[in-house]
């Protein structure tokens, strides 16, 4: 119950932001992927100030993690290096 509910907060804030930037919702194609990206970065942003405040390696993180994939999807395969090597 716990996601929906944050889901429904999330929503409404996402509202009270588009009515005061005088947005109307369903965005236009252009806006909506922009506020799309932005959600992507934003989940990142946490676990890379985490990192950073610990001073632990970010840049691992970022290539090793589901961090780029997340943000950027599937990677694609190098037809030159066979699957088996990494």
């Amino acid at each position: 119950m716990k996601p929906y509910l944050l889901s429904l907060g999330a929503g409404l804030l996402v509202g009270v932001i588009y009515s005061l930037l005088g947005v109307r919702s369903p965005a236009p194609p252009a806006i909506a992927l922009l506020g799309l990206m932005g959600m992507l970065l934003g989940e990142q942003a946490v676990p890379v100030a985490k990192r950073l405040m610990t001073k632990a390696p970010v840049v691992a993180y970022l290539k090793t993690s589901d961090c780029a994939g997340q943000v950027l999807g599937p990677q694609a395969v190098d037809p030159r290096k066979p699957e088996d090597q990494a």
